[in-house]
């Protein structure tokens, strides 16, 4: 980290599951509970465009992550990051919803003359009732007068790759189950489809 840009040792690769993020870090950025490791960064949405996140936000695997502040101005120098209308509950191991993830996508431009990209945000929002409030409420660490519960959200952003002509697809590198797949899984399943062509050609 001399170079100012936020990654993890040699040997680590994040890859916390959307339960993880809501309850270990979002929720601990929103209640001023300290993070230990705090490896996360706060930014401004609003100041980067999606390809400058390098060496300023948490970078693992090709996914970027920092925190932001809730409805700050999505309007980059360049672009602007907009809804699609796609909204996931995140739901606890026993069932009960501790948040939501809403997707944007960036566009390059200013309405109606803009072009999109394949720059995608995943936004993760604390959702109150999941969680025993009154308790946290009154934990030594929160300031009665406090109001930043609803003030954070958690940003993953990565670039997604080009789906079948005439297909838009927002998810993650995932597979059929939903899980995301590692970069040998990939590597297989490339080697797979190479080898079916050759096998084709010959």
């Amino acid at each position: 980290m001399e170079d100012g840009s936020i990654n993890l040792p040699p040997g680590f690769f994040f890859s916390p599951t959307d339960e993880e993020l809501v309850l270990h870090f979002l929720f601990c950025k929103a209640s001023l509970i300290p993070c230990h490791p705090n490896i996360i960064p706060e930014l401004h949405s609003s100041h980067l465009d999606p390809w400058e996140l390098n060496g300023k936000a948490l970078f693992s695997g090709n996914q970027y992550y920092f925190f932001s502040k809730v409805n700050e101005n999505r309007t980059t120098e360049n672009g602007y990051w907009k809804e699609i209308g796609m909204t996931e509950p995140i739901l606890s191991t026993v069932d009960k919803k501790v948040g939501m993830k809403k997707y944007l996508v960036f566009h390059i431009g200013e309405a109606p003359q803009d072009t999109e990209t394949n720059w995608v945000m995943q936004e993760y929002h604390i959702c109150s009732s999941g969680f025993d409030m009154a308790s946290y409420r009154s934990a030594r660490r929160r300031r009665k007068h406090d109001q930043s519960w609803s003030k954070w959200v958690l940003c993953r952003v990565y670039e997604k790759r080009r789906c079948e002509e005439g297909v838009k697809c927002y998810s993650d590198d995932e597979d059929e189950n939903g899980s995301e797949l590692s970069w040998l899984d990939e590597f297989y399943l490339r080697l797979d489809d190479d080898l079916e062509e050759i096998g084709m050609s010959s």
